[in-house]
């Protein structure tokens, strides 16, 4: 929809200049939807985190998950990211510094515990030594496909893919009191209005979740 509203501005110029003759835009309105962003409650992360995997790639595919969950990296963006992408600064704190790869919008990440140890696992690991990269990063189809398998084990109804680790991160931190601001940053966001949809999906969350009040408060 964007590409063809910067079309159909270009038309009219050429309208204007007598370049053509017809207006093909003429009958034609735009109408952006609304992409489904669903996200993970903390209860449901926390399944992931602590679930058990005997099977290796199952393991490899949700420290990688976790890790994007808890930083807010998009999948090309953890494939990508370097051992100098993260940087500790004078009081010992670890971050994520890193432009991403669909806007080169700069990320400023604080480095949580969690996936500051799922970083240091994979230190040793062959295709990360191969490749000079900070995870063992799979194919997004792989990925997927994993995902799909990991939440069938930890009992979560949602399909889990890439993109819902980034939003949960998003979701997680607006439940937790982070400023709109501070979540744009982190998450690269040039606009606010992007990060602002996340909200719109917590007060969604809140209104489900106070039905339950509501079932036990209504009047007889």
């Amino acid at each position: 929809v964007k590409y063809l509203k910067n079309l159909k501005k270009i038309t009219r110029l050429a309208l204007v200049n007598k370049w053509i003759t017809d207006d093909p835009f003429s009958e034609i309105r735009f109408h952006q939807t609304q992409s489904n962003r669903d996200f993970l409650t903390e209860e449901e992360l926390n399944a992931i985190i602590n679930k058990k995997f005997d099977i290796p790639r199952l393991e490899t595919v949700r420290d990688i998950f976790v890790f994007c969950a808890l930083s807010g990296l998009a999948f090309t963006d953890a494939q990508h990211l370097t051992p100098e992408h993260i940087t500790q600064d004078s009081n010992g704190d670890y971050w994520i510094r890193k432009p991403r790869e669909k806007t080169n919008n700069m990320c400023n990440i604080p480095l949580l515990d969690i996936p500051r140890m799922i970083a240091e696992k994979y230190k040793s690991h062959p295709e990360c030594i191969k490749k000079s990269v900070v995870l063992p990063v799979p194919s997004n189809q792989r990925m997927n496909s994993y995902l799909k398998e990991i939440a069938d084990v930890c009992g979560i109804k949602k399909t889990l893919s890439t993109h819902i680790a980034r939003h949960t991160f998003a979701c997680i931190a607006i439940a937790n009191k982070v400023s709109m601001e501070s979540i744009a940053k982190m998450l690269g966001h040039s606009d606010l209005r992007t990060t602002k949809i996340y909200a719109k999906l917590m007060d969604k969350t809140v209104s489900e979740e106070m039905n339950v009040l509501k079932r036990k408060f209504s009047a007889v």
